[in-house]
């Protein structure tokens, strides 16, 4: 049975999804398989999840929807596990230009399973549930 004591930041999740440079990507991946060797998972959260989709748009010159599809990879290799919403958020159809998009959505979600309202000003997530959108005149 695996365990989820180890939590991945952006820099490694980066190293996977790009693997740049090679040398960190090749240790991060030396360690990975170790974890995995002794039935431990790695945890990438929403936050991860947002800083990495961010970069590999600005510094890497992925689009939305190259992000998005390294993002649902990465969370396909077996070790990796994500928050559930953050797993439901990946695979919603069009994610590259719903609206609400994808940090929102993480956001949203987030909030729902704390069992929160979500305020927000963003008028798109009036379309998700638990959530008030306050306007402005």
């Amino acid at each position: 049975m695996s365990t989820t004591r180890i939590a991945f930041d952006t820099s490694v999740a980066i190293r996977f999804l790009t693997a740049e440079p090679f040398s960190q990507f090749t240790i991060a991946t030396a360690y990975f398989n170790e974890l995995l060797k002794n039935g431990e998972t790695a945890h990438v959260s929403d936050l991860v999840l947002s800083e990495a989709y961010f970069a590999l748009q600005r510094f890497y010159g992925m689009s939305k929807a190259t992000s998005l599809a390294a993002l649902a990879d990465f969370a396909s290799i077996p070790g990796i596990t994500l928050s559930p919403h953050a797993l439901a958020v990946l695979t919603l159809p069009g994610l590259a230009t719903a609206k609400p998009g994808f940090v929102d959505r993480l956001v949203h979600g987030a909030s729902q399973s704390a069992g929160h309202t979500l305020i927000t000003f963003e008028k798109a997530a009036k379309k998700l549930p638990g959530t008030v959108v306050l306007y402005s005149e």
